[in-house]
């Protein structure tokens, strides 16, 4: 359909942390992970918190706190069904990503989440992600989307109105 990718493309990834991933982990405020139930429904969450909160447990495995949020908590309910997740690691002004491929168990181990060093409040529980397959993706999407350029950004003004929106669509679902 597009053609063979390049013999680099096709052998970039790896299956463990290196020094160059554990690098990016530690500088990166913010991922979006990647979930599907047991029918394959999929899903994908902001995961935020100050630089280096995912920490390298070691060579094959990352661990995060899971913070309060909205009590969905899809994605935890998610990787108890399938475990297999995506998590695409983010550098606020850099356009390449770090793309990362595992499987995720979730730990409710108070000393470990305590030995972890976290500030903050969590929900009891830290996931931790058997590290698959871990590689740089290329910056083509954040370049031609201008995502660092505040040039191309949106006047705050006409910024969309999530509140709006939310009560939208409550409306559309009968509760209000």
């Amino acid at each position: 359909m597009v053609g063979e990718p390049h013999e680099h493309v096709r052998n970039k990834a790896i299956s463990f942390v290196d020094s160059h991933v554990q690098n990016f982990i530690s500088m990166s405020p913010l991922f979006f992970l990647s979930t599907s139930d047991h029918d394959g429904k999929s899903d994908v969450s902001p995961r935020g918190d100050g630089a280096g909160f995912v920490k390298v447990y070691d060579t094959y495995r990352l661990v995060y706190p899971e913070r309060p949020g909205n009590r969905r908590i899809d994605s935890l309910l998610n990787m108890l069904s399938n475990p297999g997740i995506g998590m695409l690691f983010l550098i606020p002004g850099m356009n390449e990503v770090l793309r990362i491929n595992g499987t995720a168990s979730i730990t409710k181990d108070e000393e470990f989440i305590a030995s972890m060093g976290w500030s903050g409040k969590t929900i009891g529980a830290a996931v931790i992600v058997d590290v698959e397959e871990c590689f740089i993706h290329c910056p083509r999407a954040f370049k031609q989307a201008g995502l660092w350029d505040h040039e191309t950004w949106v006047d705050a003004e006409d910024l969309p109105s999530t509140s709006e929106m939310f009560r939208a669509h409550l409306e559309i679902n009968g509760l209000l």
